[in-house]
């Protein structure tokens, strides 16, 4: 619903004429894309579907799922990006009001994503009993049937998948038709992108050797498609809308959209060789699929640099000059679409056929380990996490850049922050790519190690860097007029009703220490330690919660709550026994965490399994004191600094009032001993 001051800024205040209802033709570019997706889809899947049955030996299921389902999913995927886009668009391409409401452009595109999440819920929803249908060979009247539904569903896990899309896409929809501040946008970004994530998890990428691999690789792949994709969608619409700050949106995206390709790029062909090997690219139906995307990646890159050399060049000499960028996006969008299509085409066609018989830990793991975990191939032996150990040298890298430009204005940063975060990024990257986060998925020992390692002290590190203050110094502010920027979305995060709820201490703590209770003591472990999405789940949650505790009680950050240092020791000496409870705990249990999955890995150095988990219980007993002893020397330094800081803000005060308060203390008990003499005492 709107409010009476959701207007778009005036033409003066922008440069540009002010959004006007228009571009009456972007459901229809929106439609034929759509169209074009479903139509290359179906043809795609009517030249690979009987080969993908034949060798799986199951029946046709009839032309209504052969065809139905690419179509609809072309269709559901084309409307998952065109909700992306709109609240990427929403979020960070064009600003809000200065109360926080949205502004006319970003609630025009929340409701354009509201109602393309919607598509792609229900979408998924009828996608559910025709992957029933593929998979059983019944026709689709057969599978859709309650009671063959509900007996089917525990057993595909793609259907499952669409069942959770559905879910996740339909909460999206609902949510965003209530938002009215700009604050909630990031969220259903996020939602959004969640919602693709099922799928990413599932099909080709998730079973056989490297399936680890295979699957990072695709998330990278779908995030970085939805957002290109997505925002192109979008950013189309908002040109033909007329909308403001047009130039802005359009450099921001040109951004984006850099890093889209070399990540889609870089992830496709690492999906693509885990996959299939070079020599089936031209002699198999998949490989000629797989070349057909690679021809549109450079379709579409050189679009974009001929958007680069016009569109963009035009905006920046003139904000309303919309029409190249118009005419270009649109050709893109369709260049898109087809490709939609044939990604859809891509998921359902049968890779090229591997005459290796995996062994259960390629199955289960998606690769094989060479021997028990000595210290050597703990250190050296391999295997890079494209999810965590690009995140840390990403890190790290940004972090440097900032460094650099502050040393380049000629400002100062304390080189023991640089060190602490290039540690915590060198923690991260070594407990998740080395032998360590090798051998974490397969054994629970090593799996306790890592846990400590990520959530324990990476985040302590990465704490003490204060990278939330370097960003603030290094990022330009966006000025009294100026089009709100990452830092003030920065600001806006840090100081948002959410990131105060999360920082309350005892939020902290009881997602900090209680997450090792729920997870371990409440039986979600053995759910989650067969999945490779419950190990990304679980890593993630460690660093997160990790990070969340150790900057409210030793973050040198700003944050939105101001916390003493005596209470900052209190929330840490309350909180550390509980996880050495936590410890003994593990360590008395006689029942074998994950035995199902850990028995049927079958490593033949690793039979006692009770004996590993106790190897693994005192490990989480023993590794709360490096960093509670790191911890407390942050607070006696922090502690210090605050004495002397407060001195030194009473030395500041007495030579401006030339010691007034003193100069009034005294007189105060001057006063009273003059009474005490009178009074005779």
């Amino acid at each position: 619903m709107a409010t009476p001051d959701l207007a778009a800024p005036p033409a003066s205040a922008t440069g540009e004429e002010s959004a006007k209802p228009g571009g009456t033709g972007t459901a229809g570019v929106f439609v034929a894309g759509a169209l074009i997706a479903a139509f290359v889809a179906a043809a795609l899947a009517g030249l690979s579907l009987t080969e993908a049955l034949s060798r799986l030996g199951i029946p046709d299921p009839g032309p209504v799922t052969t065809y139905g389902l690419p179509i609809l999913t072309a269709i559901g995927e084309v409307a998952a990006v065109v909700s992306v886009g709109s609240f990427l668009l929403a979020a960070f391409l064009v600003p809000p009001q200065r109360s926080g409401v949205l502004d006319v452009d970003g609630y025009r595109a929340v409701r354009t994503g509201s109602v393309a999440a919607a598509v792609w819920a229900a979408c998924a929803f009828v996608l559910v009993p025709l992957e029933l249908s593929q998979t059983s060979g019944k026709p689709f009247t057969e599978a859709m049937k309650p009671s063959n539904v509900m007996t089917a569903l525990g057993q595909v896990e793609s259907a499952k998948a669409w069942l959770w899309t559905a879910a996740l896409a339909a909460i999206v929809a609902v949510g965003s038709r209530v938002i009215l501040r700009w604050g909630w946008t990031p969220l259903l970004l996020l939602l959004s992108i969640g919602s693709l994530m099922p799928l990413a998890l599932t099909g080709h990428s998730s079973a056989g050797g490297n399936h680890d691999l295979a699957t990072n690789s695709l998330i990278l792949h779908l995030v970085s498609a939805s957002l290109w994709a997505g925002g192109l969608f979008a950013l189309l619409a908002h040109a033909r809308r007329r909308g403001a700050h047009t130039d802005v949106a359009v450099r921001r995206y040109s951004a984006v959209a850099t890093v889209c390709l070399v990540v889609i790029g870089i992830s496709g062909v690492l999906n693509a060789m885990v996959r299939m090997p070079l020599s089936a690219l031209f002699t198999t139906n998949y490989g000629w699929m797989v070349f057909g995307k690679v021809v549109a990646l450079v379709v579409l890159g050189l679009i974009g640099l001929a958007q680069r050399g016009t569109s963009v060049r035009a905006l920046q000499q003139d904000p309303s000059a919309r029409g190249p960028l118009i005419r270009l996006a649109g050709v893109e969008v369709l260049v898109f679409a087809a490709t939609i299509g044939l990604a859809v085409g891509l998921s359902g066609a049968p890779p090229p056929p591997d005459t290796k018989v995996p062994s259960v830990l390629e199955v289960e793991l998606g690769y094989n380990l060479s021997g028990p975990p000595t210290l050597s191939r703990l250190l050296f032996d391999w295997r890079f996490d494209l999810i965590f150990g690009t995140a840390a040298i990403v890190l790290a890298v940004v972090y440097l850049l900032g460094v650099r430009r502050l040393r380049r204005r000629g400002d100062a940063w304390p080189i023991g922050r640089t060190v602490a975060w290039i540690a915590g990024c060198a923690v991260l990257l070594f407990t998740t790519s080395s032998g360590v986060g090798r051998y974490m998925p397969a054994m629970f020992s090593v799996h306790m190690a890592a846990h400590m390692a990520l959530s324990m002290l990476a985040p302590v590190l990465l704490v003490l860097g204060g990278p939330i203050t370097l960003a603030l110094r290094a990022l330009k502010p966006a000025g009294k007029n100026g089009v709100p920027g990452p830092r003030e979305w920065l600001l806006a995060a840090v100081h948002s009703p959410v990131s105060k709820f999360l920082t309350h201490p005892l939020i902290a703590a009881v997602l900090f220490v209680g997450g090792f209770y729920a997870l371990y003591l409440g039986g979600i472990f053995g759910s989650l330690v067969s999945e490779h999405a419950g190990h990304l789940f679980m890593n993630l949650h460690f660093l997160l919660s990790g990070y969340l505790f150790y900057w409210v009680v030793i973050g040198i950050d700003p944050a939105p709550r101001r916390l003493q240092p005596v209470t900052k020791l209190g929330v840490v000496m309350g909180s550390l026994p509980f996880h050495a409870f936590f410890g003994v705990t593990l360590m008395m249990m006689n029942t074998v965490l994950g035995y199902t999955f850990y028995k049927g890995l079958n490593l033949p150095w690793n039979q006692d399994l009770l004996s590993d988990q106790h190897v693994g219980a005192s490990v989480a007993w023993a590794a709360g004191e490096v960093p509670l002893v790191v911890i407390m020397v942050a607070l006696l330094i922090q502690w210090s600094r605050s004495d002397t800081r407060t001195a030194r803000q009473m030395d500041r005060a007495a030579d401006r009032d030339d010691d007034a308060d003193l100069a009034a203390h005294n007189a105060m008990f001057a006063e009273l001993a003059r009474r005490d003499r009178e009074a005779g005492l």
